[in-house]
């Protein structure tokens, strides 16, 4: 259903990109917004005026907000894809290095961007019952779980499953301790943490 009311007092429209097609500005400016603001945080008509176009037009597009919302988390879903495949090409059939390097790139990545994880936020908001951007999380942290227990396996870890859940768990609390406890909290360790749970596994960092 298409959302009658925005709120435009949390998200400054001054900051989204407003060139290009009108499609493209108002994912463009959807995608920004929602990971500065949140997906509840702004509303359709301050995504449009943001996007240098109206509701009008932005319903031409996207039947409601909500498929705009799964369009956001599926690009969120890609560019993660994204940094995997980073990792992959930096350490070639080395899973040891890459499970380092992944770690690292997540503990950079928390440094870097305060607001968390945009899917785990997106969870979060999107509490209602039956909410398709829901499944669309929850099928993505699943791929990334067994993804990360394969790996772990590759790169002759004790028990694979149980350091990915351990590597997975570590991530999510780092975001979370992040933002609820600020830069000098339990987050500042994780890359140290992350190395430690790494070698009592049975997988030890790559020498240089």
């Amino acid at each position: 259903m298409r959302e009658k009311n925005a709120n435009r007092d949390s998200a400054n429209v001054a900051d989204a990109p407003a060139v290009g097609r009108p499609r493209d500005r108002i994912v463009e400016t959807a995608q920004d917004l929602f990971h500065r603001h949140g997906i509840r945080g702004v509303g359709v008509e301050t995504i449009a005026e943001a996007a240098g176009t109206n509701k009008m037009t932005l319903y031409r597009h996207f039947d409601s907000k909500d498929e705009l919302i799964i369009e956001y988390l599926n690009y969120k879903g890609k560019k993660s894809e994204e940094i995997w495949a980073d990792v992959e090409r930096a350490s070639p059939g080395k899973p040891a290095g890459q499970l380092y390097a992944f770690v690292e790139r997540a503990a950079r990545f928390i440094v870097e961007d305060d607001r968390g994880c945009d899917l785990a936020n997106a969870a979060i908001e999107l509490t209602e019952a039956g909410h398709p951007g829901l499944k669309v999380i929850e099928d993505f942290k699943s791929r990334q779980r067994e993804r990360l227990t394969n790996l772990c396996a590759a790169a002759g870890a004790s028990r694979p499953a149980l350091l990915a859940d351990t590597l997975f768990l570590l991530i999510e609390g780092a975001r979370v301790s992040r933002r609820s406890v600020g830069a000098n909290g339990p987050s500042a360790n994780l890359l140290q943490t992350s190395r430690g749970v790494l070698a009592s596994f049975g997988v030890a960092e790559p020498k240089l």
